[in-house]
């Protein structure tokens, strides 16, 4: 067998182990919550607010397993920061892998990863989530292919080609359809909350493992530094607009969570990803917003 062939197995193995060990961990504090209600209930005591018990589903930005662009013991994402967040605590099943794309989140194996975490009925203390958090889109403009969404300079372009980077935008609401159709028919009922990101510096800043993901296509599409900044703040401002559209639907029930203008400058350790605080200020928007929906349970 091929050497690519091999490691790429090796990579999906190793994405399975990945969200197999959090099923278990997140089980096991499944198992103490119930237990210390029950002990709790049995004698007498009162039992404090139920955390929100949520579902997290994405990209680097729910799970990302550096500290800038270091290694480090723990992920520094979302929901690393949201699980120690709030006067209670949510408990949050992470089924977000690094890298996806919207289309990726969405495609037949993470659907059915999706469904069968739904329908587990040791995941939940009511028989579903309380919310799911979805971050989805990011992937799809950013990256190699990125350069296909640019127009020419040298033929007048201004930056985003007006026939095919609408089509992109049409791909992630596609993908976001679809997530709301699944948990319409797995879990009635149950908010999805999402984000549109914040405004990426595209300055060839990476990490050795991964990027960049935006200045080689502005570079081999002929657009200068500012230029390209200006672009990718163009793409997201669209992007969000989409996002928007979702949620001014009822049926939908979906929640925008505004992310857009969160970060300085300072903030952001390479193209795509905030340091640590960053993201902690990025997760306190997500405790605003659940905190509205859900009072006194963050």
């Amino acid at each position: 067998m091929r050497q690519s062939l091999v490691l790429k197995q090796q990579l999906q193995e190793s994405i399975k182990s990945e969200i197999a060990q959090r099923t278990q961990q997140h089980r096991a504090k499944m198992a103490i919550l119930r237990n210390r209600d029950v002990h709790l209930r049995a004698n007498g005591g009162a039992v404090p607010p139920k955390p929100l018990l949520l579902l997290a589903h994405g990209d680097s930005w729910f799970d990302y397993p550096l500290n800038g662009n270091a290694l480090a013991l723990h992920s520094t994402d979302i929901i690393a920061q949201l699980e120690n967040m709030g006067a209670v605590h949510p408990v949050i099943m992470n089924l977000s892998h690094y890298g996806d794309s919207s289309s990726d989140e969405m495609a037949l194996p993470k659907q059915q990863r999706l469904i069968a975490c739904l329908q587990d009925a040791t995941n939940w203390v009511n028989g579903k989530p309380d919310a799911i958090l979805f971050s989805g889109g990011g992937n799809d403009i950013a990256g190699d292919k990125f350069c296909i969404f640019l127009d020419d300079p040298s033929a007048g372009g201004s930056g985003l080609d007006r026939q095919r980077f609408p089509r992109l935008l049409a791909m992630i609401e596609a993908s976001y359809l679809d997530l709301f159709a699944l948990r319409d028919k797995y879990a009635p009922g149950v908010p999805i909350f999402g984000h549109c990101y914040d405004f990426a510096i595209p300055n060839g800043s990476h990490p050795a493992c991964a990027g960049p993901w935006l200045l080689p296509s502005l570079t081999f599409g002929g657009w200068t530094a500012d230029q390209g900044s200006a672009i990718v703040q163009q793409a997201l401002i669209a992007f969000a607009a989409t996002l928007r559209a979702l949620a001014a639907v009822p049926a939908n029930n979906f929640i925008l969570i505004e992310t857009q203008g969160t970060l300085a400058s300072t903030d952001w350790a390479n193209e795509l990803h905030p340091y640590p605080a960053g993201f902690k200020k990025l997760a306190t928007r997500f405790v605003g917003a659940l905190g509205q929906r859900f009072s006194g349970h963050i």
